[in-house]
């Protein structure tokens, strides 16, 4: 059975969307740890109803993101996961860091990437003016926001939508994607060549 560590950094919600599918889809897999870099950070408890171990490794708490993230590698790999998903995890990671978990750590980013990288992203989308935003789950690599895209999922920008009104609607497009991409995965289903991701029954 497949292992799956998920980093958050506050609620989690693509963490308990996550969670929530695969009970009810019976994934071939278990969800072996949440950790966070925060210790406050909401999702912790619900992971914890759900009977998932639960770590904290305050990124406050080192003198460089070198030492932090050496640090969070060491309790990830206790778990030995399979594939590293992170989930609102608001942290720069180091190139080190990810080449360790190269073509097994995901992210979700909420764009259209390679369009609007970054912070800020709904309201750089309502300010550019373009017609449709989005979410976009790819592998994490040494460049911020550049991984090779697993999936991608539109919605439509509407005359009076706000930053936040936005944000909601793409939210609910990354609940339905990012499941389906992690469990993609762990079925054996993706491939990595170059920047290009193939998906078997796709």
């Amino acid at each position: 059975m497949k292992k799956i560590v998920i980093l958050i950094s506050g609620r989690g919600s693509n963490m308990q969307a996550i969670v929530e599918t695969s009970i009810a889809e019976q994934w071939p897999a278990q969800i072996a740890a949440v950790i966070s870099n925060k210790a406050d950070a909401a999702g912790l408890a619900f992971a914890a109803s759900h009977g998932i171990p639960t770590a904290v490794v305050v990124s406050k708490d080192f003198s460089s993101r070198e030492a932090f993230d050496s640090a969070l590698q060491q309790k990830i790999d206790e778990f030995e996961p399979d594939l590293v998903v992170l989930a609102g995890f608001m942290r720069i990671l180091t190139p080190a860091f990810v080449a360790h978990y190269a073509n097994r750590m995901l992210n979700i980013h909420p764009s259209l990437l390679p369009s609007f990288v970054g912070l800020h992203t709904h309201q750089q989308a309502l300010d550019a003016g373009v017609k449709l935003h989005g979410a976009t789950v790819h592998f994490v690599t040494a460049e911020l926001d550049h991984g090779p895209i697993v999936a991608q999922a539109a919605v439509e920008v509407l005359n009076n939508d706000t930053e936040d009104s936005l944000a909601q609607r793409v939210l609910r497009q990354e609940h339905i994607i990012y499941p389906r991409a992690v469990r993609q995965f762990i079925e054996g289903k993706i491939s990595v060549s170059g920047h290009h991701v193939t998906i078997a029954d796709a």
